[in-house]
């Protein structure tokens, strides 16, 4: 099922990008980028992604704020928060909008891969921990 649905990977590491799109590719995902969160935000609006892989600290416009924006619509894709901050406030303010996972980096492609295919698992198909 995989080549139907489209993640909109926004990070403003461009190595970041290209090694993640080339993962979720792998898999079947279709790839959109953005670079910042203002991107980010008309992407979503014009391509209307399945799933949104989101950077907390970016040039612009960081991902706070797009959580921000997108926490009380309706519309909105589940966004997965990947960052290089150790701090738990931002982890409990990242919870509080709305993300499906919180990543922190470094991380592994396979952790990475494991919350995507968690985040659009349709939710009958949910499995028990």
């Amino acid at each position: 099922m995989a080549e139907s649905k489209t993640i909109l990977v926004v990070d403003d590491d461009r190595e970041l990008i290209d090694a993640v799109r080339t993962m979720l590719e792998r898999q079947g995902y279709k790839v959109l980028q953005a670079h910042d969160g203002h991107q980010a935000k008309q992407m979503v609006y014009n391509h209307k992604p399945d799933l949104m892989i989101l950077d907390m600290m970016m040039h612009r416009m960081g991902g706070f704020p797009v959580l921000e924006h997108f926490k009380d619509k309706a519309d909105a894709p589940p966004i997965i928060m990947v960052t290089a901050n150790e701090g738990g406030r931002h982890k409990a303010y990242a919870e509080y909008l709305g993300v499906v996972e919180y990543i922190r980096k470094p991380f592994s492609m396979e952790k990475l891969l494991d919350s995507v295919n968690k985040a659009l698992m349709p939710e009958d198909e949910t499995p028990l921990e």
